[in-house]
């Protein structure tokens, strides 16, 4: 039996051990801490009492875990969204404890009954699924990505995605825990040998070519304008944004040169003619495409667009997946106070542009385009598949300042490109701007917080991997299946059944 002090102890090593977990995600990448420090938490939770202690232990994880990984939200609150330092913080932390209370069930659920920690991997996968969804979906440090690029578990991940990558994940970590509790050697070397060989299957499958290349390779120029958050919106300084783009783009010489999300402050409809005869000159002498992008007017709605200022101007991409209280207000008879008088945040209210677009074409590729963090979802991204040759994100992470959100962003799109066999290429104002291969590797990166333009070339690939085809529904339905046995196992209802 744990003496009284025991649980106060383990709640301080559970939010240590989530805080240690953040360095498996960019940009540290020490991917093998997630498994040690999961192998740890699962360990508490066998040494704990009940589900009450399982579920403070998860919750104290996670605050360590989210408190630490996604601190960077106070700075777009404060620093670039004006909002007083007090509420700041107490937004910061709701934010991070609403994030924690999922792992908080998970621990509680683990602890419910003796059988039910055997369940942890599917307990754990399906609510950072849910987690990925609720609320139009948070899924920032679902722990599949602490695996990316370089773990030999990311061998898996063309095949059942980040999802199955945590399912993966948290069953060696619970295999590894149970080494810890048993004394029996033979069965500690069973166990090791099969984490041994999941490693080894990972790393093999590495080496499978799930896509082929098509068509010719095409020269690109991303443009990184580098512009400070704090006047990007201001009057005044338009003017200076549109000759910074300006310059830059009379430098570039790829048959694609890509702007960052609204790289230009205003709607598209009030792009000076000037600056459009002067892309549209070099584009014709370079014989290339530029996109852009920018704010569009629809009647009376908003969109998050890039469009195609130095060629087909019907080719537009509006963005989809909007973020919450970013680019509009959720519950507004709640927030809506809190906006008026503490917050500013430019565009606010925007409109969704259709879950379906075709991909531009453009030269001898399809691209699919993404804004922002639009590529945090892979099964959104898919929907573009198997037309899509190149897949393509434009973002502004200088919302986050020098923190760790933009690597933590790059991340992402490298599972992207992994989970789809697809070369993926960046467009930042501040960073990350790189050209990211089909094994998810940065091929070139431009230096953060500089003005720049990345050259290079991209590869179009056709085909599709496992992932593409059945998407994220493999794994989430056989979690269900998991749970939802253990519960008709469990249920009342089964045991009158079984009396009759």
């Amino acid at each position: 039996m744990l003496n009284k002090h025991y649980p106060l102890f383990y709640l301080a090593i559970s939010f240590l051990l989530g805080a240690l977990s953040v360095l498996s995600f960019a940009p540290f990448n020490y991917h093998f801490i997630s498994l040690l420090s999961l192998s740890g938490l699962f360990y508490i939770w066998h040494r704990l009492n009940n589900a009450r202690q399982g579920f403070l232990s998860g919750l104290f994880f996670g605050l360590g875990l989210f408190g630490f990984g996604i601190s960077w939200i106070y700075i777009s609150l404060n620093t670039y969204g004006g909002m007083p330092s007090w509420l700041s913080c107490l937004s910061t932390f709701l934010f991070c404890l609403f994030c924690a209370f999922f792992t908080g069930l998970i621990g509680w659920f683990s602890l419910h009954k003796k059988s039910s920690f055997f369940l942890i991997p599917f307990i754990w996968t399906f609510f950072e699924w849910i987690k990925g969804w609720v609320f139009t979906g948070f899924p920032w440090l679902t722990m599949g990505y602490s695996q990316v690029p370089s773990s030999p578990l990311v061998g898996f991940l063309p095949i059942i995605g980040i999802y199955g990558l945590t399912l993966i994940l948290t069953s060696l970590a619970l295999i590894l825990s149970l080494v810890l509790l048993n004394k029996d050697k033979r069965s500690k070397l069973l166990r090791v040998g099969l984490v041994a060989a999941v490693l080894v299957s990972g790393q093999l499958l590495k080496n499978i070519e799930w896509t082929e290349p098509t068509g010719k390779p095409i020269s690109i120029s991303l443009v990184q304008g580098n512009i400070a958050q704090d006047i990007k919106w201001q009057k005044e300084t338009v003017t200076q944004t549109l000759q910074t783009y300006q310059k830059l783009i009379q430098k570039t010489k790829g048959q694609i040169i890509l702007l960052p999300e609204t790289a230009l402050p205003l709607l598209a409809e009030y792009i000076p003619e000037t600056f459009k005869k002067s892309i549209l000159l070099h584009t014709s002498k370079v014989k290339g495409h530029v996109l852009i992008g920018a704010i569009e007017r629809q009647d009376a709605k908003y969109f998050n667009v890039v469009l195609n200022l130095g060629g087909d101007s019907s080719q537009v991409y509006r963005k989809s997946h909007l973020v919450p209280f970013g680019e509009f207000i959720p519950l507004k008879f709640i927030f809506q106070y809190i906006y008026t008088h503490y917050l500013n945040m430019p565009m606010n209210d925007l409109s969704r542009g259709s879950n379906r677009q075709e991909p531009m074409a453009i030269e001898n590729q399809k691209i699919a385009f993404n804004i922002c963090y639009e590529d945090v979802f892979g099964e959104e991204i898919i929907q573009a598949l198997p037309s899509a040759t190149i897949l393509a994100n434009v973002s502004n992470d200088a919302w986050y300042g020098r923190s760790i959100a933009a690597y933590q962003h790059l991340q992402f799109s490298q599972a992207r490109a992994i989970e789809t066999g697809r070369m993926l290429i960046r467009a930042t104002n501040t960073g990350a701007t790189a050209i990211i291969d089909e094994h998810g590797i940065v091929k070139e990166i431009l230096p953060a917080f500089t003005e720049g333009i990345l050259e290079g070339d991209v590869q179009g690939f056709k085909n599709t991997t496992p992932y593409v085809f059945f998407s994220n529904w493999p794994v989430i339905t056989l979690c269900f299946i998991a749970l939802l046995g253990w519960i008709m196992r469990h249920s009342k209802l089964l045991w009158i059944l079984k009396k009759k």
